[in-house]
């Protein structure tokens, strides 16, 4: 899912969620390497592309590159259409009989309302630009972890609820990174599954603050992995490497469930 749009407004879906979460894509040539190794090396990056290309293959693959589905979030009706680098993605809500349908299409965007398209402000159109993109990019992780404007390091391998995982470590440029470049992620990958189980990070607008989350109610539809996550909160500067052991401890406090509902495939 992701474009440099995505990168530039995805802080403003997670202050409209409640800081609920966040997260970003990487390059395929992005340099890997683990916190405690202090020059990147081939070998690492070799590390970090390939869990990265194992992760993506395993929640869909070449499928994600022709998907067309459709499913609920908070009351709002989401859609995404991918035909290759085409791309068209849709919300659409109704309230007290007026219904409301934002499209972005290959990075153009556009609201009807009622079916008659209406103008926004610059400031309105980018937070609606913002908010789509964000619930589609989380929706269907980890399909733009090889975007181009972030880099990825291998961290470490390690063990949660006797389960292990690599750890992979998610910045950005600032370049192309967007006003929230700053802002890090972990992901933790089953070593089995190859599946995204868990992912941090941490933010700086609003004061800042430190989220963990953790997958539930994982599905395949039609050969697309589908997940849920419980979002919880970390005390602030809290290092991400840290938050499994204090997740297993029940020292993390709930903040909300991030829910993707009936789930349909278009296509079919």
């Amino acid at each position: 899912m992701k474009t440099t749009q995505t990168l530039l407004f995805i802080t403003l879906f997670f202050s409209l969620i409640a800081c609920d979460s966040k997260e970003k894509s990487t390059a395929q040539q992005t340099a890997a390497v683990s916190e405690t190794t202090p020059k990147e090396t081939p070998k690492t990056a070799d590390k970090a592309s390939q869990i990265i290309q194992e992760t993506i293959k395993a929640h869909g693959g070449e499928l994600y590159d022709q998907a067309n589905y459709q499913f609920v979030f908070r009351d709002k009706e989401y859609s995404f259409k991918n035909d290759g680098k085409n791309y068209t993605y849709t919300v659409k809500s109704t309230k007290d009989g007026t219904t409301t349908e934002d499209i972005l299409e290959n990075g153009a965007f556009s609201r009807q309302v009622n079916k008659k398209p209406i103008e926004l402000t610059e400031k309105k159109k980018n937070s609606a630009i913002g908010s789509v993109n964000s619930v589609i990019y989380f929706a269907t992780l980890p399909h733009k972890l090889n975007d181009a404007a972030v880099n990825k390091k291998f961290v470490e391998e390690t063990t949660i609820k006797g389960q292990k995982y690599d750890v992979l470590k998610v910045t950005f440029n600032e370049e192309g990174g967007g006003e929230d470049h700053d802002d890090e992620y972990h992901y933790w990958i089953n070593q089995n599954t190859k599946k995204i189980d868990y992912l941090a990070y941490n933010y700086q607008v609003n004061g800042g603050g430190v989220r963990f989350r953790s997958a539930y109610n994982t599905r395949v539809v039609d050969g697309i992995t589908f997940q849920d996550y419980i979002n919880y909160k970390a005390e602030l500067e809290t290092p991400l490497k840290e938050l499994p052991a204090l997740y297993e401890k029940g020292s993390l406090k709930e903040l909300s469930r991030i829910e993707t509902e009936k789930v349909i495939n278009l296509k079919k």
